[in-house]
């Protein structure tokens, strides 16, 4: 017999989804693994090739290459292949433009609470 975990998993991909709101599942699943924030970090120092990124984070050829296939399909990297190589970079303004539209697919407003800020700013 099934458990109620698995009846609970199945009734949530039964259930449908908002297209607005998988778009953001996408995006916080791509950084959901540290050699993908790796990656992030480092483009975020300037574009890079596939080659540059196997040196930063240790992986095969293939597995960077699927990383990156990940974040470019969740809009968080672009990519350009110049004869042999690929170079990959960080989509402009991904961030800024992912937390717009998270603030208003959300309901947040995008003006933080002053007692919030502080305790930010306190750690």
């Amino acid at each position: 017999m099934p458990s109620p975990a698995h009846f609970r998993g199945t009734v949530a991909a039964i259930v449908d989804q908002p297209d607005d709101l998988r778009e953001l599942r996408v995006f916080h699943k791509a950084l959901a693994d540290v050699n993908r924030l790796r990656i992030v970090r480092r483009l975020a120092e300037g574009p890079a090739t596939i080659g540059d990124l196997i040196d930063t984070v240790g992986l095969s050829q293939p597995l960077v290459s699927w990383h990156v296939a990940r974040l470019k399909a969740a809009g968080v990297v672009e990519t350009k292949r110049t004869g042999r190589e690929v170079f990959c970079q960080l989509r402009p303004n991904v961030f800024d433009e992912v937390a717009e539209r998270q603030r208003i697919l959300l309901g947040v407003s995008g003006t933080a609470d002053p007692a919030a800020e502080r305790l930010v700013e306190a750690h």
